[in-house]
């Protein structure tokens, strides 16, 4: 029994940290909206898109503790990043020069 209160503090203080720094992203970005997507078992990445367009990311241990975060930092989560939320992402002279990089098969030096 001991044990399992240890995992599930560990657990809560895990979500709390992410929740707190959802919350922070959120703030410099004048809201947030999210998507947690499952990455096995490396655990769940936690998609951040912000009212100004601007993004970024967290990976959490788990899928669990992932979806605790984001109910904690009390943004909207959506089920699969596509449509209108996908569209409220604004990308930048860095990541069209990445993107084009990765497609002719090589680094961008730009």
């Amino acid at each position: 029994m001991a044990d399992t209160q240890q995992v599930d503090a560990k657990a809560e203080r895990t979500a709390a940290r992410l929740a707190k720094r959802i919350g922070a992203f959120a703030k410099a970005h004048g809201g947030a909206e999210g998507q947690v997507a499952y990455l096995g078992q490396r655990g769940a990445r936690i998609v951040l898109v912000g009212e100004d367009g601007g993004w970024g990311d967290l990976v959490a241990p788990t899928y669990a503790i992932a979806r605790k975060a984001v109910e904690k930092a009390g943004i909207t989560a959506h089920e699969a990043f596509d449509g209108e939320f996908a569209a409220k992402v604004r990308t930048g002279p860095y990541e069209w020069s990445r993107m084009a990089g990765i497609q002719v098969g090589g680094k961008s030096n730009t």
